[in-house]
């Protein structure tokens, strides 16, 4: 190992190693072996001396690698119906794409606000309606008369998620993947991370990478803890599955062809 240190008049300078070793007179030729012998003494590996819960501090995306759970027997979907969602899928996308410009500049209706990007009880509001934000179960008869999209949620529209910058994106599916990890799953969340999943750029940003790969996970525990077998529900939960897996490439998080 040869170090090397800048020098001022010919001598190292204050505070190299070498300064009270090698004094300037000493030539070159006679110093190179000096410095051969210096540098076999120094160990071929050094091993820093790290504590690893300074570092897990200052870490902000943990990746977890578990795998899903298995689907319950008999609600394993198919490969083909897989491969049909990813294809259905990638078409969206596309469509997404090609006309974002155009849905982007659409005004929107009056009664609709979005919420600021950090907004997190905001967006949760805005996308699953204040019945479901609060928990209640049914619309009473004068509710049911009309909609309401404060009280039932806006449905994610083209003309609002062509809106959302990526940052967005990612926030709102954090803000959505917090709740469902604590909620039940409805249709009104389903539409949403379908949507948010949709308008998810490739490759995928660390913090996206760790987000879907928790969805599906957490879509994995709720399909086996679903006590009705809701085929309806399974399906979607199947749905957001497939699409991490598969379309985003999260393989180990697949489930295998029924």
């Amino acid at each position: 190992m040869l170090l090397c240190f800048p020098q001022e008049d010919g001598g190292p300078v204050l505070g190299s190693p070498y300064q009270q070793r090698w004094p300037p007179e000493v030539p070159l030729r006679e110093a190179l072996p000096r410095f051969r012998i210096e540098a076999a003494r120094c160990p071929d590996v050094v091993v820093a001396q790290i504590d690893p819960k300074k570092l897990r501090k200052k870490q902000t995306v943990n990746i977890s690698i578990s795998r899903c759970q298995p689907a319950p027997e008999g609600y394993s979907p198919t490969l083909k119906w897989q491969q049909q969602q990813v294809a259905n899928f990638s078409a969206v996308r596309q469509s997404l794409n090609k006309h974002r410009s155009h849905w982007r500049s659409q005004h929107l209706d009056s009664n609709v606000t979005m919420p600021k990007s950090e907004d997190e009880e905001g967006w949760k509001k805005f996308c699953l309606g204040e019945r479901v934000y609060s928990e209640v179960d049914a619309l009473s008869d004068n509710e049911s008369l009309g909609i309401d999209y404060i009280k039932v949620g806006f449905p994610p529209l083209l003309s609002i998620v062509s809106r959302m910058n990526q940052a967005t994106v990612t926030s709102v599916l954090e803000y959505l993947i917090s709740w469902f990890g604590e909620k039940k799953f409805t249709p009104e969340l389903g539409r949403w991370l379908y949507a948010l999943l949709a308008c998810l750029e490739k490759p995928l940003l660390p913090e996206a990478h760790s987000l879907i790969r928790q969805l599906a996970r957490r879509c994995s525990e709720v399909r086996v803890l679903e006590e009705n077998k809701n085929e309806e529900q399974i399906s979607a939960l199947n749905l957001i599955i497939c699409l991490v897996s598969r379309y985003f490439d999260q393989r180990d998080l697949a489930d295998e062809p029924s």
